[in-house]
């Protein structure tokens, strides 16, 4: 039973920076847009994948951090490829692909598995923060938030990046009683190792050995080809 987190944000908060105290063999990146990190430390990070390419790769438990940078894209990209249809089925699809996904971290993947969603922010009309979906009409099917037991708020002064972790009655962000002060230091990995000590996640699970992460790089590019094989879509992927 894995754990999804939701990081929320607005663009240039700070929510990919909160990445840099990572090292390579701590964590994957699914980068959804293809975007460069904002750092030049060298990461393992693939760019362009679908629903289908994280979780088949995820399925191989190679590691036991994830990140998937950019989440809301998998709806705006999925609704993009869809815009010529007519009718409700295209919103509760692509709900519920996302809600599958968050369902798959939660039921398919180890006890000590963290999968982080980077996902951007909107303002509602009341002046609520909330996680950016595709449309009013997607809001009626999926209360993104929901699906997340932790939601943390990335945000900047403009001298200084920081999280917040509970709700001051205008943002969705949330977490579990005592697992961390109301405003934290923006790094990612702090938050991944306060999280597995609060769980006592360490226990459950050796680290994964060095040759397997290794390979992480190689699953990847299977599955892509695989389903550039069955899509014909040529899709190129960085490391």
């Amino acid at each position: 039973m894995g754990i999804p987190v939701l990081i929320l944000g607005e663009s240039g908060s700070g929510k990919s920076c909160s990445l840099r105290n990572f090292e390579k063999d701590d964590v994957a990146i699914y980068n959804i847009a293809g975007k460069p990190l904002p750092f030049k430390k060298h990461l393992n990070k693939a760019d362009n994948v679908t629903y289908s390419q994280i979780k088949s790769n995820m399925q191989k438990g190679l590691f036991k951090t994830y990140v998937i940078d950019d989440s809301q894209y998998l709806m705006a990209f999925e609704m993009f490829d869809r815009a010529k249809e007519v009718g409700y089925n295209k919103f509760t699809d692509v709900a519920l692909n996302f809600r599958s996904l968050v369902d798959f971290v939660i039921k398919g993947t180890p006890a000590d598995t963290i999968v982080y969603f980077l996902h951007h922010t909107e303002t509602t009309d009341t002046g609520k923060i909330k996680a950016k979906t595709s449309g009013k009409m997607l809001d009626n099917q999926l209360t993104l938030e929901g699906l997340f037991s932790i939601v943390l708020l990335c945000k900047t002064d403009g001298q200084e990046h920081y999280f917040e972790t509970q709700s001051d009655g205008y943002s969705t962000c949330k977490s579990p009683m005592g697992m961390f002060d109301l405003k934290i230091d923006n790094d990612l990995k702090m938050v991944d190792t306060t999280i597995r000590e609060y769980y006592e996640l360490n226990k459950k699970e050796e680290a994964k050995d060095e040759p397997t992460k290794k390979n992480w790089k190689n699953s990847i590019k299977t599955t892509m080809e695989r389903t550039q094989q069955r899509n014909s879509k040529k899709i190129q992927i960085r490391f």
